[in-house]
């Protein structure tokens, strides 16, 4: 049942054919529960942003379990609210073992086919630093599939669960258009040294390029969590020690992208009622009903972003900010 198996690290070429396996089962035993969402594109930017929107039928479904979804994801039956979903996680959802440290699991209810959670065994907290071990079985993942990992940096960046987690998605996001919304503005980053900036967005962030096609192994996972901390201190996300761990002293998103690794700061975890988490600043959005939609159709989905993770750091030096 995989929680009772031992240990072992992932084979090489088993990860897809795993979650094909294993979304098939979960879908036959109702552990898995997409949410079923129709699509839109707005254009801002330069990047054409995708936003699904809940199908009225799956919003019935989504209202009366949004208290459930929000305390069980991923969880046993039967685990009382506030528990761990992860201790113990519901075996229909196991996917693979990653590592000694790491498990990967089917999100529960997902918007995204095949969304993956990548979940440390033991429990570590959503605010805690992403270690080796964590970029480690990020990348053994990305390195069996085009996708985008991503990381919600505490709960006002978007994470719903306090057990650490990362998560990976297949690209492309969408049938047409680039494989990820941003990778047209990704491409024309300005280094300054190891990291640099990305012109086109409109609000705080770092960029870094990682090579994910051309290396593997120990050597890319140090590299990746080398450019991370950096990345943190581009933004000015300062950490301290909280029980002997390094903790962040603000919230973040974090994208690992095949052209490279973006960061962004957060003010706020919603904007006008829209929650906002990593997918947003990779070009895709969420929205619960017909007046979300329009609310980002009003604004513009790059001045939500805007809202949601504070002015380019440019705009604050020279307002005397930090």
């Amino acid at each position: 049942m995989g929680q009772t198996m031992p240990h072992r690290s992932l084979q090489p070429g088993t990860l897809w054919p795993a979650i094909l396996r294993q979304t098939e089962h979960a879908l036959q035993c109702g552990a898995l529960r997409p949410i079923e969402t129709f699509q839109e594109g707005i254009d801002d930017g330069g990047v054409r942003f995708l936003v699904r929107q809940v199908s009225s039928l799956a919003r019935k479904d989504r209202d009366r379990d949004e208290g459930h979804a929000r305390q069980h994801d991923n969880a046993v039956p039967g685990n009382q609210a506030g528990a761990d979903p992860f201790l113990p996680y519901d075996p229909d959802l196991f996917v693979a073992d990653i590592s000694e440290t790491h498990l990967a699991l089917l999100n529960k209810f997902n918007v995204l086919d095949h969304h993956l959670l990548i979940v440390t065994r033991r429990f570590e907290s959503q605010d805690a630093l992403l270690n080796l071990a964590d970029f480690e079985a990020l990348l053994a993942c990305m390195a069996e599939f085009d996708g985008l990992g991503f990381y919600n940096g505490g709960a006002a960046a978007g994470a719903s669960q306090r057990h650490k987690h990362l998560q990976l998605v297949p690209l492309p996001l969408a049938s047409e258009g680039p494989a990820l919304p941003i990778a047209p503005l990704l491409a024309a980053a300005r280094m300054d040294g190891a990291d640099g900036t990305v012109p086109g967005l409109a609000f705080s962030h770092a960029f870094a390029p990682l090579a994910l096609s051309s290396a593997r192994g120990p050597d890319l996972a140090r590299t990746a969590l080398a450019r991370y901390r950096a990345l943190l201190e581009a933004v000015g996300v300062r950490t301290i020690h909280v029980d002997g761990a390094p903790q962040p002293l603000a919230p973040y998103n974090l994208l690992v992208t095949p052209l490279g690794m973006l960061l962004v700061p957060r003010s706020a975890e919603s904007v006008e009622g829209i929650s906002v988490n990593t997918l947003g600043f990779a070009g895709s959005f969420f929205v619960r009903n017909e007046a979300q939609m329009r609310t980002i159709e009003r604004l513009g989905p790059m001045a939500m972003l805007r809202q949601a993770a504070g002015p380019p750091l440019s705009s604050l030096a020279s307002t005397g900010r930090k």
